[in-house]
């Protein structure tokens, strides 16, 4: 190998950092090691990395391809070091998952909770993704299952509904539509509207319900996340539409919940990929994961 993994590092420790002095406090080694080991690159590549000036650096543009390709393979390494240590530290080994933003809210924390409590010798990596993301997620092995809050439909995922939801209503504490037991979309209308933006998919639903209900509407503030709506809507911004399982049972403190007239239908999913067999890890959570639901089900 030409190009090593030591002299990937140290170039992208560069072009992160912008200069020589920043990638050795980055890497915890001397400004000089790291010219050094740069211009070697450089030398043995064939190929000029940073064009100086006066003490300037500026990437070449073969520089900002070389580093295109860099990354994404320094952060494998970088996975499979953790594997590494994982394999020494954690002998049960680990469970990687990712789910809808809006499920890491309330509704998967006390899940997350009971399965470490249940098996703390496994190490849980957990991030969520945005629906749009989870296939490559699942097929790109950055994650072993997803939990989704909207319906995937990909030839080479495996998907199984194990729990249903509705969207909801949220408002401020003290809003006259809180004397309610429901609220009707027309009722919502009247209001300052804070909703999902309609280029993503909660927002296409909640969309089509108001069409479905011949109710005109404009929003006030379009926003992509559940907690941003919460946070508006507290703050008196507005009201706004919401899947159920982002403000959970407790909800949020100023924010009031309640059903809508006019029924909007989820249903949550387990998504792994079709390649993959389920590992023990993934099998165990997901039963943790269902006992949860079951209790959370009404009645």
């Amino acid at each position: 190998m030409r190009f090593k993994l030591r002299q990937m590092e140290v170039f992208r420790a560069v072009m992160l950092t912008g200069s020589m002095n920043g990638a050795a406090k980055l890497l915890f080694v001397s400004q000089p090691a790291v010219s050094r080991l740069i211009a070697h690159t450089e030398q043995s590549l064939g190929l000029q990395l940073f064009d100086r000036d006066k003490g300037k650096l500026t990437p070449t543009q073969e520089a900002h391809r070389l580093f295109e390709e860099v990354g994404p393979l320094f952060e494998e390494a970088l996975r499979i070091d953790e594997f590494a240590r994982d394999l020494a530290a954690r002998p049960d080994g680990a469970l990687t998952l990712c789910s809808s933003p809006s499920l890491a809210l309330n509704f998967l924390p006390p899940v997350l909770a009971r399965y470490l409590e249940r098996y703390p010798n496994v190490r849980l990596k957990y991030h969520t993704t945005l629906l749009a993301d989870m296939a490559h997620e699942l097929l790109g092995r950055k994650a072993e299952l997803a939990v989704s809050v909207l319906p995937i439909d990909h030839p080479n995922l495996i998907v199984e509904p194990f729990a249903t939801g509705e969207m909801v209503c949220i408002l401020p504490v003290g809003h006259p539509l809180t004397a309610q037991a429901d609220v009707g979309l027309a009722e919502l209308a009247a209001y300052r509207l804070v909703l999902y933006s309609r280029n993503i998919p909660f927002g296409q639903l909640v969309a089509a319900a108001f069409q479905r209900a011949g109710v005109s509407w404009n929003a006030s503030v379009d926003i992509v996340r559940a907690e941003l709506a919460c946070a508006l809507v507290r703050a008196g911004a507005g009201v706004a539409i919401v899947d159920q399982f982002s403000v959970g049972r407790e909800g949020w403190p100023g924010v009031a919940v309640r059903p809508l007239r006019e029924s909007i239908p989820l249903a949550l999913s387990l998504v792994r990929s079709r390649f993959d067999a389920p590992s023990r890890h993934v099998q165990r959570f997901i039963r943790v994961l269902k006992d949860h639901a079951r209790e959370l089900a009404p009645g």
